[in-house]
């Protein structure tokens, strides 16, 4: 082997020591380590279950998601529901399930055929049950936090600074 063909190999060897030795480093030191799955619920099995019942005799699966991953090919533009409960109180779900027009609470840019139907006919128990449960979706803080910055910094496009 020629000198200059030596010197090449030693610096490629070098170079690759470099990069390993790089790597090893970064995941060792990583600082932003999977924090888990950032949805969970407060509900008790009980109000878990007759919820449960209420969601799916209200066919609410049609246009939400919850606990699961959305086809974006399927599903109708109505919000996830995981995490909800973190955005809104027990007493302003009820008001909302309550109210003989949920659009006069929260408008809608959804076609007149997606748009949240009222449930001021079901009876104060199932509404009541149904607004405990909604409020019992949590978020995790720093998900929410992360959530926040990212919508800001996309819709203004200027840097989040709580």
């Amino acid at each position: 082997m020629k000198r200059g063909e030596k010197v090449v190999l030693v610096l490629m060897a070098l170079m690759v020591v470099g990069v390993m030795l790089r790597n090893w480093w970064v995941s060792d030191h990583e600082t932003d380590k999977d924090r888990g799955i950032p949805f969970y619920t407060t509900a008790t099995p009980e109000l878990t279950r007759q919820a449960s019942e209420l969601y799916r005799q209200q066919q609410c699966r049609q246009c939400h998601s919850l606990w699961s991953v959305r086809n974006m090919m399927e599903a109708v533009p109505a919000p996830a529901l995981d995490g909800i409960g973190s955005l809104r109180s027990e007493e302003w779900f009820y008001q909302y399930f309550s109210s003989p027009n949920p659009q006069g609470i929260l408008p809608s840019r959804l076609k007149a055929e997606y748009r949240m139907p009222s449930y001021a006919g079901l009876s104060d128990d199932e509404r009541r049950t149904l607004a405990r449960y909604m409020a019992s979706l949590k978020v995790q803080d720093w998900y929410l936090m992360e959530t926040r910055k990212a919508e800001y910094e996309k819709l203004t496009g200027k840097e989040y600074r709580p």
